[in-house]
C-alpha cells in the first residue's frame, strides 16, 4: 500500500474507497466458487495485477482471517480495503462485495431467479471450472514466495494433511497455530530482519471499541430477545451468534443457522435447503444466504428489512473482531519470534489453500471431460494470457453454456434444485 493513502486527505480517501468499491463491486459481480476461490479472485486482482498488497502482506491477513471466527475471505476483503482506502475503503469494500450475491438470494427468494435448464447447469458447470483454474493459480503463485526452501514446503505439506485428514473445519482452525509453532522452531533464519510494514492503520481506542461492540452484542442480544419477544431482536441475536461462531468457513454456517430456533421456527426445511443450494451456486460471499433467511423470516413489506438486518448481522462479528485484533497485532509483529512464526503461519496457508484446492474445489468443480477443459484452458489464460480476472471467468461461463447445450453440463445446476 502506498504510505499517503492514509494521509491524503478527505478528497483522497473518498477517491480510494470509490475505487475500492468499483473493484469489489467487480469482484463481487465475478468471484464463483466459494470462499476458498474468493481468496483465488482476491490474490489475482489485488496482489498480481494491482498490487494494494504485496504477497507476504496478502498472506500475513489471511493468516490472521483465517485464525478469527467469522468468514475468512469476507474479512480479508475488509481488511484489504482498509489496506487500500481506510475505513471507508473497509466498508467500501465489504458493501460492494456482498452486495450482488444478496439482491441475488434475494430475487431467488420471490421467485426471479433461477438457473433450471441445460442453459443454467451448463452456466455453472463453467464457472465452477473456472474457480478450479483460479484456486490453482493462486496456490502455485503462494507458494513460490511463501513456501520457496524445503522447511515451509514440509510446513506447508503438513497444513495440507491437517486440513484433509481432520474432519469438518477443525483441521483448517488447527492448521494455522500448528504453522505458528513450526515457524518459531524452524524459520529463525531470516527474521532477524525488519518486518514488511503491513500499513494497516488502526488505533488502539478502535480495536477496544470493537471488541466491546463484540461482548456487548452477545451478550446483550439474547436477553433484549428473550425480554421484549421482539421479532427484529430474535433475527438479530440468531445471526449475530452464528456469525460469531463460524470457524472454518462459510459452510460450517449451515448447521448453525439451522440451530437457531427462531431460524427454525420461521423457514420450514425444504425452503432452507433452496436457498442454501442456491447462494452456493451464487458470486460472492455464503454468508449472504443470511439475507434469504431474513426475507423469509419477515413476510410482506418488512421483507427487505429483515434481509437487510440478518445480513448485517451475520458479518458484524467477524468484522469487529478484526478491527479489534488489527492494533495488537500491529504492535506484535515487529519482533522476530513473531515474524519466524508468521513465516510458518503463512505456509500453512499455502498448504491449507492446496487442500482446498482438491477438496472441495476440484472434487466440485471437474466433474468430467468439459469441465476440466474449461479449467486447464482458464489455467493456460491466466498464466499466459494475463487477461483481468473478469474476462477469464467470461470465457469460462461462456464454455461452460457451449458444455451444457451439447449435453455435457447434465447435472450441474443440481445445487438450484
Amino acid at each position: 500500500m502506498n504510505s499517503d493513502a492514509a494521509v491524503g486527505g478527505p478528497a483522497r480517501s473518498a477517491s480510494r474507497a470509490a475505487e475500492v468499491f468499483r473493484v469489489f463491486l467487480r469482484l463481487g459481480v465475478t468471484s464463483f466458487g466459494g470462499p476458498v476461490a474468493h481468496l483465488g479472485y482476491f490474490r489475482e486482482e489485488l496482489v498480481v495485477r494491482r498490487r494494494w498488497a504485496s504477497e507476504a502482506q496478502y498472506a500475513e491477513l489471511l493468516a490472521l482471517c483465517q485464525f478469527l471466527p467469522g468468514p475468512a475471505s469476507s474479512q480479508l476483503g475488509f481488511a484489504l480495503g482498509l489496506l487500500r482506502g481506510g475505513p471507508l475503503g473497509a466498508v467500501a469494500a465489504w458493501t460492494a462485495f456482498t452486495l450482488p450475491s444478496a439482491l441475488l438470494i434475494v430475487l431467488f427468494a420471490v421467485g426471479a431467479v433461477s438457473l433450471d435448464g441445460p442453459l443454467g447447469s451448463g452456466l455453472v458447470l463453467g464457472l465452477q471450472a473456472v474457480a478450479v483454474a483460479v484456486v490453482a493459480h493462486a496456490v502455485w503463485g503462494m507458494a513460490r514466495t511463501l513456501a520457496p526452501e524445503l522447511r515451509r514446503i514440509l510446513i506447508a505439506a503438513a497444513a495440507a494433511a491437517l486440513a484433509l485428514l481432520v474432519p469438518g473445519g477443525l483441521g483448517q482452525l488447527v492448521a494455522i497455530p500448528v504453522g505458528l509453532l513450526a515457524g518459531i522452531v524452524c524459520c529463525r533464519t531470516g527474521a532477524e530482519g525488519p518486518a514488511e510494514p503491513l500499513a494497516v492503520r488502526v488505533p488502539r481506542r478502535a480495536g477496544f471499541a470493537a471488541l466491546l461492540a463484540v461482548g456487548l452484542l452477545l451478550a446483550g442480544l439474547p436477553i433484549l430477545a428473550r425480554v421484549t419477544h421482539d421479532p427484529w431482536a430474535a433475527i438479530a441475536d440468531a445471526f449475530t451468534r452464528a456469525g460469531a461462531l463460524v470457524f472454518g468457513g462459510g459452510h460450517v454456517v449451515l448447521p448453525l443457522l439451522q440451530a437457531e430456533p427462531a431460524i427454525a421456527a420461521a423457514v420450514p426445511p425444504e425452503r432452507f435447503l433452496a436457498g442454501y443450494g442456491a447462494a452456493q451456486a451464487l458470486p460472492g460471499p455464503l454468508f449472504a444466504f443470511a439475507a434469504f433467511l431474513g426475507f423469509e423470516m419477515q413476510p410482506g413489506p418488512a421483507a427487505p428489512l429483515g434481509a437487510l438486518l440478518a445480513l448485517v448481522a451475520v458479518f458484524a462479528p467477524g468484522l469487529l473482531l478484526l478491527v479489534g485484533v488489527l492494533p495488537f497485532w500491529e504492535r506484535l509483529r515487529g519482533r522476530w519470534a513473531a515474524r519466524a512464526a508468521l513465516a510458518g503461519a503463512n505456509a500453512a496457508v499455502v498448504g491449507i489453500l492446496a487442500a482446498a484446492l482438491w477438496d472441495p474445489v476440484i472434487r466440485t468443480g471437474v466433474t468430467g471431460v468439459a469441465p476440466a477443459l474449461i479449467a486447464a484452458g482458464c489455467l493456460l489464460l491466466l498464466v499466459g494470457g494475463r487477461l483481468p480476472v473478469w474476462a477469464v471467468v467470461l470465457a469460462g461461463a461462456v464454455g461452460g453454456v457451449l458444455a451444457g447445450l451439447l449435453g455435457a453440463g447434465t447435472g450441474a445446476g443440481a445445487a438450484w434444485a
